[in-house]
């Protein structure tokens, strides 16, 4: 089990050391959240509240 990723990371950094493939997190509608956007701007978001 992994634990609570900082709010400072990257969406990329995330994705390579949780081992989840390329675009795996993304939007309520369903598109691909950018790389280069930050956790803690996702947390901010509604729905994300899991990362």
């Amino acid at each position: 089990m992994f634990r609570k990723a900082k709010s400072n990371c990257t969406v990329g950094t995330f994705e390579k050391t949780r081992g989840l493939p390329i675009g795996s997190i993304r939007h309520e509608s369903g598109r691909k959240v950018r790389k280069d956007k930050t956790i803690g701007a996702l947390r901010k978001e509604k729905g994300f509240k899991w990362i």
